[in-house]
């Protein structure tokens, strides 16, 4: 019997899917455990799947969930990142992937918006990321202040020299995007099931993990992609190494019939002018006009953060507001969000083994910047499990996390 999407997500919102609960008795164990639903962990389950492997996805709480990392409204796609080529190259291979997923969806999961960045200044990562999007062969303009204000006089212009825009990326829906893929993923086989896991024990291999319910889960692979929940699952191995940041993210109300921030009048926008990046959506879906400050906030708890903004970060914001989108200076706050990013030391992502356990993998620290990478992080990962012979990339190894949060990665 095939199941609706409405009952798919019901089922994995309250209890485990039949098929996931068959692992002790008769029914075979699957051959892979991927605990955590977040992009990174959903994208890996995925990637796996595809290989023909019986893959299980463990959450505690579901996919995407309002704690989660990959909860909330959107999340910028861009490929701009400097001379960080791979990342450039993550992104763009990524894209395909989210577009695949979107294309036929009741909803769209990626609104293909084209993101504006502003510049202060010529700048080595300005330089860079135009050079190396050009060699993708993607779709980038370099665009002069006077076709800036030409193009969008809804923005003040003040103090840019030139803008980038990357014409073939926009915005992703989060939430409902990994809900979907966790839905494609159960329907295409995989399994699904909501426990809470314990932190892992074994020896020379891991073999089984417990949950909170006493659950015994076996397996002969594991993979933890549990974003800011992974220094507490592993708190020898990554503790000190991965940073939780709160975030505050603002959403304005335009002035009703205003269609100057709403697509395709505005792209989603970053703007580097001096030390601090601001960014930004345009209203999507109709619910509003999306600010928020890109410095890392206050060092958190996910599981005891109160999610609620700072009166000083909103008053920043709307002082942004006011400069850089004028038409917007008085425009009502209509909501907003509290996230967080949970950091490496330098921003690279985390995909490698763990020290002890050959056959288990860390994902994670996505450091503000993972969320559109989740399809080749899964790639990646899943690539990394089947070849027990390979080793990490250099930049997603954890011996190159660091103890000292020193954000480099933008």
């Amino acid at each position: 019997m095939k199941l609706t999407k409405r009952e798919v997500l019901g089922a994995m919102a309250t209890v485990p899917l039949a098929a996931s609960c068959a692992t002790t008795g008769t029914a075979r164990a699957p051959d892979t455990i991927v605990v955590g639903a977040g992009v990174f962990g959903a994208w890996t389950a995925e990637m796996l799947r595809r290989t023909g492997r019986k893959v299980e996805l463990v959450d505690a709480w579901g996919p995407a969930h309002a704690r989660a990392s990959s909860g909330g409204e959107s999340r910028l796609t861009r490929a701009g990142y400097g001379t960080s080529r791979r990342y450039s190259e993550m992104a763009a291979e990524s894209l395909e992937e989210w577009k695949r997923l979107s294309k036929d969806q009741d909803l769209p999961l990626f609104h293909n918006a084209g993101v504006l960045v502003f510049f202060d200044q010529e700048s080595e990562y300005a330089t860079g990321s135009y050079q190396t999007m050009r060699a993708l062969n993607l779709r980038t303009e370099r665009i002069e202040p006077e076709e800036l204000r030409r193009r969008w006089p809804q923005i003040d212009w003040s103090g840019v020299k030139f803008a980038l825009l990357e014409n073939d990326f926009g915005a992703l829906m989060a939430r409902r995007s990994v809900a979907t893929l966790v839905e494609q993923f159960v329907r295409n086989g995989g399994t699904y099931r909501k426990a809470a896991i314990l932190p892992p024990k074994g020896g020379e291999r891991l073999d089984s993990l417990q949950t909170a319910a006493g659950e015994t889960l076996y397996a002969g692979e594991f993979v933890f992609a549990c974003g800011p929940w992974l220094g507490k699952l592993f708190p020898e191995v990554i503790g000190k190494r991965l940073f939780v940041t709160k975030q505050e993210i603002f959403f304005f109300r335009p002035q009703a019939g205003d269609t100057r921030y709403s697509m395709p009048a505005m792209p989603g926008w970053i703007d580097f002018f001096g030390e601090t990046v601001m960014y930004g959506f345009p209203d999507l879906e109709s619910r509003g006009f999306k600010v928020a400050n890109d410095v890392h906030g206050a060092y958190v708890d996910p599981d005891t953060n109160d999610r609620l903004t700072d009166a000083t970060s909103l008053a920043q914001v709307r002082a942004y507001l006011g400069q850089r989108f004028p038409g917007l200076k008085d425009a009502p706050l209509s909501e907003t969000r509290v996230c967080q990013y949970e950091n490496s030391s330098n921003g690279d992502l985390l995909i490698d083994r763990h020290p002890q356990w050959a056959n288990a993998l860390l994902v994670g620290m996505g450091s503000g910047h993972g969320f559109k990478h989740g399809p080749a992080v899964g790639k990646a990962a899943a690539k990394l499990l089947q070849s027990p012979s390979a080793e990490a990339e250099p930049i997603f190894r954890l011996a190159g996390k660091a103890e000292k949060h020193d954000r480099f990665v933008h």
